[in-house]
Parts: C-alpha cells; structure tokens; sequence
C-alpha cells in the first residue's frame, strides 16, 4: 500500500468548501495542498487564518485580494498543477465550466450537489454506492438533503424494510451571509413541480429506491426539515426500524 498522501486542492470556499477543507486537512493519507476562491473578505480570511495556503481562482481576483491584504500564493492554474485531486465547491454553473480545465491538466475532480448529474455521470453518497465511483476520474456528491434521502431510505433498503417512501422537505430558504440578496419572509414558497429535484436525484444514487418527494422554501436559515410516508415491504416493529438505522454509519438519533 502507497504511504504518499493524496494531493488534495478545494476550489470555492464557502458553506460548503470550508468544512471539506477543514475534513481534508484532519485526514492523515490526505494533504490540503490549498484553496482557491475569488473573495477578499472574511471567508478567505479564515482560511488563512486556519493555515491554509490561498489561491486566486482567477487573475483580477488575485489583485483584489492581495489589495486586501490576503497572502495569495498564486492562481488556480498554479494549484492545479501541485495536486492529484479537487474538490469543487463553486456556484452553480460555475463548477460545470471547471470541468473542461481539470480533465484538460488531468487531475480527479469532485462536484457539489448544485450541479447535474449528466456533468460527470455519476453521483455518489458513500454510504450506498462507493464502489462504483473506484477508478472514475470524476464524479459529484450529491446536495444535503439527497444524501439525508439516501442514508435513510437507504438503510431501511438494506434491511429489507423499503418498499415506497414519499416525503415533504420543508427547506431554508438561504444561508445566513446571503440573506440580503433574496428569501423570504412570514411565509412559505412551494415548488411548483412535482416531483421536486431531491426524489430523483437520489434515484440517480440509486435507482432502485422508489421516492418521491415535494418540497417548499421556509423563511429560517438553518437546517432542513424532511417529513416521510414510508411503506414498509412487512409489519416490523419500533425496535426493528431503529435497528436498522443505528445500523448505518452516518445516522444520528437526537433527542427533540
């Protein structure tokens, strides 16, 4: 077995992008060689302050944020050439204009759920297909709620308990530092499709589970609340449901 760490690159360092670099950098076979964004306020800021070395995604960005004081190292070209590996953690569609550089230099790449599954072909939770993402040169972990869909739904499948699961996802409507650019306020935004994205998303996981989800936009801006209707493929007891989820890796009971 190789003792050489795997190069480890984060472009986007935001809600999401900061806690993989914060997980990357606690892996002893991983190196967080850097991360790269195009601010030059307090989100970079903790990333210095963490230690981590700062890139400029692109050329005016590093102006700016070496005009703010931000020690840039250099630009994202730069880090693509030190590492093995990136996770992308950028707005949407930015990501997907990304793709093209990290095959083009040929380096792995891994996208956030904000993007479409067509954008690599493969999704992945690693609870329930991680052998299926060995080999492949990229591939996109799937948003918050699919996975908390998958994990779930998934561990009922895997004690035989899953026939159908119908759910509500009651969402927030938008994260705290954006919350002037949009929301809403003493109400609720239904989507106005049926089904929303998260039910076949999680198909796209795995398509044999038989979900279906609606969802509405609620005016907080932590967390995410989902609602099920599940049928069960027989009559199990309380104490066989719980078995099954404590039974999954990545499951947590809380007390309310």
């Amino acid at each position: 077995m190789s003792t050489q760490k795997v190069r480890v690159a984060v472009n986007g360092y935001g809600v999401i992008g900061k806690r993989i670099a914060d997980a990357v950098a606690a892996q002893d076979d991983m190196e967080l060689v850097g991360v790269a964004d195009v601010v030059s306020d307090w989100r970079i800021k903790v990333a210095v302050k963490r230690g981590y070395p700062s890139f400029a995604s692109t050329p005016l960005a590093a102006d700016q944020m070496r005009a703010a004081g931000i020690p840039v190292v250099g630009t994202l070209v730069d880090l693509l050439k030190q590492v093995d590996v990136i996770a992308d953690a950028t707005p949407k569609k930015i990501a997907s204009a990304n793709f093209e550089k990290y095959r083009t230099v040929g380096i792995k790449s891994i996208f956030q759920g904000g993007e479409k599954h067509t954008l690599t072909g493969h999704s992945f939770v690693a609870q329930s297909n991680y052998a299926t993402a060995l080999g492949r040169a990229a591939t996109r972990v799937v948003s918050c709620n699919t996975t908390s869909i998958v994990r779930t739904l998934g561990a009922l499948k895997n004690a035989g308990l899953l026939k159908k699961a119908r759910g509500v996802l009651i969402r927030r409507a938008t994260d705290p530092w954006e919350s002037d650019h949009g929301g809403v306020m003493n109400t609720v935004v239904p989507e106005t499709t049926i089904p929303s994205h998260q039910g076949p998303d999680a198909q796209t996981v795995d398509p044999e589970l038989d979900v279906n989800t609606i969802a509405v936009v609620a005016a907080h801006t932590t967390s995410h609340l989902h609602a099920w209707n599940v049928e069960l493929t027989r009559a199990a007891t309380k104490d066989e449901v719980l078995a099954a989820f404590r039974a999954a890796p990545r499951i947590a009971f809380l007390r309310a």
